[in-house]
C-alpha cells in the first residue's frame, strides 16, 4: 500500500471557536493508483493535502506513506522525507523566475546532491514535450508550458506519491485539457501513485477512482 490514512482528524481555532475540518478520515491508496478527491471550496481538500505532504500533522490519527508514519515524524524529518518521497504540483506553478526551465526541473535533484541532476531533468522535460524550452525562463513561456515544467519538476525525483492541487485550475479549458493529458500519460507510464485534488468532475473521471470530501469525511 502506497498511502494509508487511519482515523485522521484535524481542526483549527477561529477565535475561540474550534472548527472541525477533517473528522476521522480513512483512506488506502494502492501503488500506481490515480485517485481524485472532489470537494467544494472549504471542504477540507487543502487541509488534507498539507497533511499528505507532511507540511502539517493531524490532531490525531496516522498518515502513512510507503510504510512510514510521517505524522509521527518531527518537522525536519518530514521535510527530508518529502524531498525524497513526495512530489507536489501546485495550481500556481511556483517556478523560480530567475531559473530557466531546465534549472527549475533539476533543482530538487541538485538540492539532494545528485551529480546527474541536469541530464535527468532534460529527460523528464522530454517526457512532457518541452525539451526545446529548457533554456527559457518562466516569463518566456505560456501558462500551459509553465505547468508542464512544474509537473516535470515534481516527477524528476521519481516520488513514491505525487500530489496535485487543482493542477489545471489556473489554465483555460483547452490548455488545461492538453496539460492534463500529458500529466495522466506520464503518471500511468511511470506507475506513479497519484492523488489529485480537484473540483472538476471531468478531470476526476480520468482517474482510476474518485472520492468526495463532504463534511470532513471521504465518501464514494
Amino acid at each position: 500500500m502506497s498511502l494509508k490514512l487511519s482515523e485522521v482528524k484535524k481542526s483549527y481555532l477561529q477565535g475561540s471557536q474550534k472548527l472541525e475540518i477533517l473528522r476521522g478520515l480513512h483512506l488506502e491508496v494502492k501503488k500506481g493508483e490515480v485517485l481524485a478527491i472532489l470537494g467544494q471550496s472549504g471542504s477540507g481538500k487543502s487541509t488534507l493535502l498539507t497533511l499528505l505532504a507532511g507540511l502539517d500533522t493531524p490532531d490525531s490519527g496516522d498518515v502513512e506513506i510507503a510504510g512510514t508514519a510521517i505524522s509521527r515524524l518531527g518537522q525536519a524529518q518530514r521535510t527530508a522525507f518529502r524531498g525524497k518521497k513526495i512530489g507536489i504540483v501546485f495550481q500556481q506553478f511556483h517556478l523560480l523566475s530567475h531559473l530557466k526551465a531546465l534549472e527549475n526541473v533539476a533543482l530538487p535533484l541538485e538540492i539532494a546532491g545528485d551529480p546527474e541532476a541536469l541530464s535527468k531533468a532534460q529527460f523528464i522535460l522530454e517526457q512532457v514535450g518541452l525539451s526545446h524550452r529548457g533554456e527559457h525562463f518562466p516569463s518566456q513561456m505560456s501558462g500551459g508550458e509553465c505547468q508542464r515544467v512544474a509537473i516535470a519538476r515534481a516527477l524528476v525525483t521519481h516520488p513514491e506519491i505525487l500530489l496535485a492541487d487543482e493542477p489545471s485550475g489556473n489554465l483555460d479549458v483547452k490548455t488545461g485539457d492538453v496539460v492534463m493529458k500529458v500529466f495522466m500519460d506520464i503518471v500511468r507510464k511511470n506507475h506513479t501513485t497519484t492523488i489529485l485534488v480537484t473540483h472538476s468532475h471531468e478531470l476526476a473521471n480520468l482517474c482510476d477512482r474518485k472520492l468526495n470530501l463532504v463534511d470532513g469525511v471521504l465518501k464514494p
